[in-house]
């Protein structure tokens, strides 16, 4: 199934700028004000509050003053769940963001999922080589693909490994934004639905590697929906599709990302999911992640 309706969302209690991540991630900017992570303390729980009126499972853990983790509100990124109970715990660049890998949050989960394998990849680290889960990688689960665009934090050895474990056959390219910057994860410029996906296909500037990753989507039946640059800098890309308790279809955003597409985008993704929105502008902003960053899937079998 490439959708769940299980969730894992980390509630933040010292949210701010990263300054670690901040040397490749555009997408980051800091805020003039004092209370940021009051800020996004109300958007979290908004967005956790919409999410469950909407039928969602979703488990919230609360992060620890101690050790220091801004960026504890997107697990996606340290850590991802497999229909066949196993987990992967992900080498990540900047060294505070190690520290969100948390085996009590594991155990917890244990509770109501099976976890029969963890396969901990965090070795590379020492190797200066990153692979930052489902932020570098998006999954078409279904068809067992993992596309990725390099950068810093997307290292294609670590991505191989990855893809030799699971089973995922691996599609590689190069994404930048208008500033021919690397586009730090591939999670802001694409989305991968169960029938479409939502992709900038403008950032991908190698002719051959744009017709691939085109060929390679629709040859496993999705609907591409193109979004533009300007599109992506708004967080556009960066959805995800989950489903409810009733097996309803939802597709995830931001307020922003929903205000930046056009009637005819909004159409055409309606054919999928019902879209539902909320408004994340202190987190993105800050934190240079959006709807799809703060939520960790859990694909895991139920006890």
């Amino acid at each position: 199934m490439q959708t769940t309706n299980h969730i894992l969302m980390i509630r933040p209690v010292d949210f701010k700028f990263n300054e670690q991540t901040a040397a490749n991630n555009k997408f980051q900017v800091a805020s003039e004000t004092q209370d940021v992570q009051l800020q996004a303390l109300k958007e979290f729980d908004g967005f956790v509050e919409l999410l469950r009126q909407n039928d969602v499972d979703v488990t919230v853990v609360d992060d620890t003053l101690q050790p220091e983790t801004p960026d504890s509100i997107f697990p996606n990124n340290w850590v991802s769940f497999h229909e066949d109970g196993s987990v992967y715990l992900y080498p990540m660049f900047s060294e505070n963001r190690r520290l969100e890998r948390r085996k009590e949050i594991l155990e917890g989960l244990k509770i109501r999922f099976e976890l029969n394998h963890v396969s901990d990849l965090s070795f590379y680290e020492m190797q200066y080589a990153f692979l930052e889960g489902t932020g570098s990688m998006v999954l078409d689960r279904t068809n067992k693909i993992a596309y990725a665009c390099l950068s810093v934090r997307t290292d294609e050895e670590v991505l191989n490994n990855f893809c030799m474990l699971s089973g995922y056959e691996p599609v590689v390219f190069q994404a930048v934004d208008s500033d021919n910057f690397p586009i730090y994860h591939t999670n802001v410029m694409m989305c991968i639905g169960d029938r479409f996906a939502v992709v900038c296909l403008d950032s991908i500037r190698d002719a051959e590697e744009r017709l691939q990753v085109s060929i390679s989507l629709k040859g496993s039946g999705k609907e591409i929906i193109e979004i533009s640059l300007e599109q992506m800098n708004k967080f556009a890309g960066n959805m995800l599709q989950v489903s409810n308790t009733a097996g309803e279809s939802l597709l995830v955003m931001s307020e922003q990302a929903y205000l930046s597409l056009n009637p005819e985008q909004i159409e055409t993704l309606k054919r999928y999911s019902r879209i539902i929105y909320a408004p994340l502008y202190t987190i993105e902003k800050n934190g240079g992640g959006s709807a799809r960053c703060m939520l960790a899937e859990i694909h895991l079998p139920g006890k």
